[in-house]
């Protein structure tokens, strides 16, 4: 299994980061958040790595951080929910605010994922209580530093990573063309959120 890979980022197309490892190119599906931190094109990163393996295919999930990589995996063990919903969850809030929000019962913040109804949300909730029981305090989630870099966004950008949550283009546009201008991306793809 490959637990993670130092390379070159070859090309940044959310969900698909492509790392070129030592001349050897790997398509790695990755969450927002991990995009959020990847330094530019061309630039060396370190990628965290799920290895997936499937009858049909062998896919690599990337995490900027561990306890990312662990949300992951937790995830994908919740009846129903596969490798793309859980990459969407991770791409539409933070851990603390998932984590928060299973602590507090609160089905109804987690349908605001795309792709996740009212029902997916309370079986997230039954089934990942007991698992993310005492994460807040091991993890020290409450206290979560946000301090990225502030760029401003691209709409591309942000539309494209709407798109790769699930998002029709039109829906997409109108969502980023709704939030004021200036914003970092991720601050721009959080509020168009905010908007659905």
């Amino acid at each position: 299994m490959i637990g993670f890979l130092i390379g070159r980022i070859h090309s940044k197309q959310p969900p698909l980061l492509q790392l070129n490892v030592n001349g050897v190119g790997y398509d790695v599906q990755a969450p927002m958040s991990t995009f959020y931190t990847l330094p530019e094109v061309g630039e060396e990163a370190t990628v965290l790595i799920h290895t997936h393996v499937r009858e049909d295919a062998m896919l690599l999930f990337g995490f900027a951080t561990e306890l990312e990589k662990n949300l992951f995996r937790e995830l994908i063990k919740v009846n129903g929910i596969g490798a793309k919903m859980a990459i969407a969850v991770l791409s539409s809030m933070s851990v603390a605010e998932f984590v928060g929000y299973v602590e507090l019962d609160d089905a109804i913040a987690i349908t605001k994922i795309p792709g996740v109804g009212k029902k997916t949300a309370e079986r997230l909730v039954i089934e990942m209580r007991d698992k993310l029981k005492g994460w807040s305090l091991t993890y020290n989630l409450a206290s979560e530093s946000t301090n990225k870099k502030i760029k401003p966004a691209n709409d591309a950008s942000a539309v494209q990573a709407l798109l790769a949550l699930g998002y029709k283009p039109a829906q997409a546009e109108k969502m980023v063309k709704s939030v004021e201008k200036g914003l970092s991306l991720e601050e721009t793809i959080k509020k168009s959120l905010q908007q659905a």
